[in-house]
């Protein structure tokens, strides 16, 4: 195997985990992002109970 070759084999090996690298950050990313709506979701529904609470109570 020549020099060029093993340039090449590296070069390709690199791109590889950078892709890797790349659509692991992106799936990680998308889950906090996926927490994120959860816990907001969470906090409206918490809201508009409190709500609903008061206006009972105000009745």
């Amino acid at each position: 195997m020549g020099i060029k070759d093993q340039f090449q084999d590296k070069a390709q090996e690199l791109s590889e985990r950078a892709k890797q690298a790349a659509g692991k950050a992106k799936d990680e990313a998308s889950e906090r992002a996926s927490r994120g709506r959860e816990r907001s979701e969470e906090e409206t529904d918490r809201a508009r109970r409190a709500a609903q609470e008061r206006t009972d109570r105000e009745r």
